[in-house]
């Protein structure tokens, strides 16, 4: 099947991005060429791009990014940035506007943010060859405060509750079963913004930051609530991210959900004295391989080197195929695609494969040349 046909785009994603380096292009060299074949094409992005701002008190682990990042993702082929996640407001809303600022200033979309609540729900629509697609982007990972309201900056939020059961509630310290549940005011909104972006687009796609980070597998019970919700009120296509690890992919009323696209290009160099602070210790059992590698710029767990980009072609009809492109991450912290014919293509097909199995998830995965189709 060609790329483009006339009246169709073209479109990828992929996951988190952070490039946290003196060049911060040279993190796509590999993908770029790709990338750019797109009409549309989406990342997640994990860090403030600013020099101003003070940390703020609840955050865990965060950097600023410099402003020529926001050029490198324009060059690297993107046109859609979310910003909708647990890091929008490390810095404070100095930094918070100035990332939106350095973003929009290299004519990129920014999704899910804004100087109060309704602006960060706004659909972002974008028209390309006749076709119009409305974006919307959401967060579930939320520190204090990161969430817009009516008088506050921050990010449009869908916020879970968590209850823990105790399996047998007479032996104490016995482990739990734990519980997931959607805020209803959240949902209920985001159920009135897909019905909005619905009225005025031909196709809907929802980005949302969420799920269990680095455990493997593992999908919370309110993400597939969200995600069927969501369908249900109109979204063609979900595009989660967060967990750092790829996730399974359920295909729902023939609209795909990626629970997880992974990182994509996020420089992480460790130094002695965050290896062994109380926060990272803390996450780092999450992942039973997790090592330090203080020689690498890319310190996750071994999983965290499986990804791909999400590609779809899509036309007023909505999304006519969905596949991916399997690539792999290096301790350079850069991407590259993966042929057939590369023993690592398998190996991150495998592992989708695996982990939408274990969580009884509907997809079905065709290898077609260098990339996998996605069907129910």
């Amino acid at each position: 099947m060609p790329a483009k046909l006339n009246n169709n785009i073209l479109f990828y994603a992929v996951g988190d991005v952070l490039p946290e380096r003196a060049d911060p292009l040279s993190i796509f060299q590999q993908v770029t060429p790709t990338l750019r074949e797109a009409d549309l094409a989406f990342c997640q992005l994990e860090a403030n791009i600013s020099e101003r701002g003070v940390r703020l008190p609840q955050v865990r682990h965060t950097t600023r990014i410099q402003r020529a990042a926001a050029a490198a993702l324009k060059e690297a082929g993107f046109n859609i940035v979310s910003f909708a996640g647990n890091h929008c407001m490390d810095w404070g809303a100095e930094a918070f506007f100035d990332t939106i600022d350095a973003l929009r200033e290299q004519s990129l979309t920014v999704l899910g943010v804004g100087h109060n609540i309704t602006e960060a729900r706004q659909p972002r629509i974008i028209e390309k060859n006749g076709v119009r697609v409305a974006f919307l982007a959401y967060s579930s990972i939320l520190p204090m405060n990161f969430w817009a309201e009516e008088n506050r900056p921050g990010c449009a939020p869908m916020r879970a509750w968590t209850h823990y059961e105790p399996i047998e509630p007479d032996q104490p310290g016995t482990p739990c079963r734990i519980h997931t549940y959607p805020h209803g005011g959240d949902l209920e909104q985001l159920v009135a913004d897909i019905k909005t972006a619905r009225g005025h687009a031909d196709v809907v796609i929802m980005s949302i930051h969420w799920g269990i980070h680095f455990i493997p597998a593992v999908i919370a019970d309110y993400q597939r609530i969200v995600a069927h919700v969501a369908i249900d009120a109109g979204a063609d296509l979900i595009l989660g991210h967060h967990a750092h690890i790829l996730k399974g992919v359920e295909v729902y009323k023939g609209k795909p959900i990626f629970y997880s696209l992974c990182n994509f290009a996020v420089d992480l160099p460790m130094t002695p004295e965050h290896a062994n602070s109380k926060g990272f210790r803390e996450i780092q059992v999450l992942h039973p391989d997790w090592k330090v590698d203080f020689s690498s710029n890319y310190n996750f767990p071994p999983d965290s080197q499986k990804t791909i980009v999400v590609k779809c072609l899509i036309n007023k009809d909505g999304v006519l195929r969905t596949s991916f492109l399997p690539a792999f991450i290096d301790a350079t912290a850069n991407p590259r695609l993966l042929s057939r014919g590369d023993p690592k293509f398998l190996e991150v097909v495998r592992y989708i494969e695996e982990a939408t199995s274990s969580q009884n998830l509907s997809a079905r995965f065709t290898i077609d040349g260098d990339e996998v189709v996605v069907t129910e």
